[in-house]
């Protein structure tokens, strides 16, 4: 097949979304011809191969922050990416466009599906659909809300990450289509322990905390500062890994509660940083309010470590309480705090939680994530023939 992905992220812009959308692209690029679409930012090249996968990024306006988007940025990518999509269609013919986040990249895909007649499968990420901690997300605005259930009906297949993410479809736009399910996956990791506390400055006999993601509200990784506090572990130190609009005022908070040298702002890191990370740590701990799928969880558990979060998001398909960890409901800081003391006080439990998470890990591995994509792209692309056939068969001779 010829795939055309669409997505107003790709790495190193963005966060988890793009990620996956990249590790799908690379996988699916050692049987078929990929191609992906999205924006610019900085010095990235317009043009790139990056793994066997074509990587064409347009210019958008005003985005100087690798990790967060803006609403410029987003607005901008639709017709820079539509002109440069037109183009690419007439140049190479695709067989089928997967686009990633209904908001913003839905129209795009969308548009270029019909210019193109080819299918468009929709793949949906949680955010684009519901974001609590943001005052924009679409299902607050009645036209974002009309817009956005417009194109999920439009779509030829809609896929979702998560039970959650697919529930909102119909709770939240009133769309009864069928939703196909396809957790999320990642790259196995090398499990090589390359990580050393002393890369981190931790003390060998610490008990260590770590959280991964861009520092935004949604995150509310300042509950994490406040926790840590309250547990009183003195020996108890948090690394936070990510970049964003809060770092400074995280410092700020880690210092104001006596903290400063036992939180770690480590900032946005490589790969091999972040897995040396999880590799030196006790607990993964994650404060957000929601997540559409969350695949910081899925490295923490392949890497071992039991994992406390609250209940909101797609993590609930695959976590629980007394199984992978903690799940705590959602902003109750007195249960999450306990949660903690009780990994603390128990290795044998924290070991056994991280056993079964290596175990559960294994059906969230990329290559199961490509081929059930695989599967759904070959079953739309063959009805989407099926029906040109029979709308031929009908058609009145001249």
């Amino acid at each position: 097949m010829k795939i055309l992905f669409c997505n107003y992220e790709y790495p190193p812009l963005g966060g988890g979304g793009g990620v996956v959308m990249a590790s799908l692209a690379r996988q699916l690029a050692r049987r078929h011809e990929v191609t992906v679409l999205t924006s610019r930012a900085g010095a990235l090249p317009a043009v790139a191969h990056e793994e066997g996968v074509r990587v064409i990024r347009v210019p958008v306006l005003f985005r100087k922050d690798l990790a967060v988007a803006n609403f410029p940025s987003m607005f901008a990518y639709l017709p820079s990416g539509f002109v440069r999509g037109i183009l690419l269609g007439r140049r190479a013919a695709f067989d089928i466009i997967n686009t990633h986040f209904v908001v913003p990249t839905g129209p795009l895909g969308h548009a270029l599906s019909r210019i193109h007649r080819i299918p468009n499968v929709l793949s949906i990420h949680g955010g684009d659909l519901f974001d609590p901690s943001k005052a924009s997300s679409p299902h607050r605005h009645a036209p974002m809300r009309a817009a956005v259930r417009w194109l999920l009906r439009a779509a030829d297949a809609v896929v979702g990450q998560s039970q959650d993410t697919i529930r909102r479809v119909r709770s939240i736009y009133g769309v009864g289509r069928a939703t196909t399910l396809i957790p999320l996956g990642i790259d196995r990791p090398n499990q090589t322990r390359s990580g050393k506390r002393a890369d981190f400055g931790l003390p060998e006999t610490a008990f260590v905390l770590v959280t991964v993601g861009r520092l935004v509200p949604r995150k509310a990784t300042a509950q994490l500062i406040d926790i840590l506090a309250a547990t009183r572990i003195e020996n108890a130190h948090l690394l936070i890994l990510g970049s964003g609009p809060e770092a400074d005022a995280l410092a700020r908070r880690a210092s104001a509660l006596g903290l400063a040298n036992r939180v770690h702002l480590v900032g946005q890191v490589s790969d091999a940083r972040k897995h040396a990370a999880l590799q030196v740590a006790d607990a993964f701990v994650s404060t957000s309010q929601h997540e559409g799928f969350g695949l910081v969880f899925l490295e923490a558990m392949a890497q071992g470590l039991p994992v406390v979060c609250y209940d909101r998001g797609g993590q609930t398909d695959f976590l629980a309480t007394g199984e992978t960890g903690h799940v705590v409901p959602l902003n109750d800081q007195q249960r999450f705090k306990e949660a903690l003391l009780a990994l603390y006080a128990d290795p044998d439990t924290r070991r056994a939680h991280g056993a079964r998470n290596r175990e559960r890990v294994e059906q969230f591995f990329i290559d199961t994530c490509a081929a059930r994509y695989e599967q759904i792209f070959e079953d739309v692309i063959a009805k989407r023939a099926t029906a040109a056939t029979r709308r031929g068969a009908v058609s009145p001779s001249p």
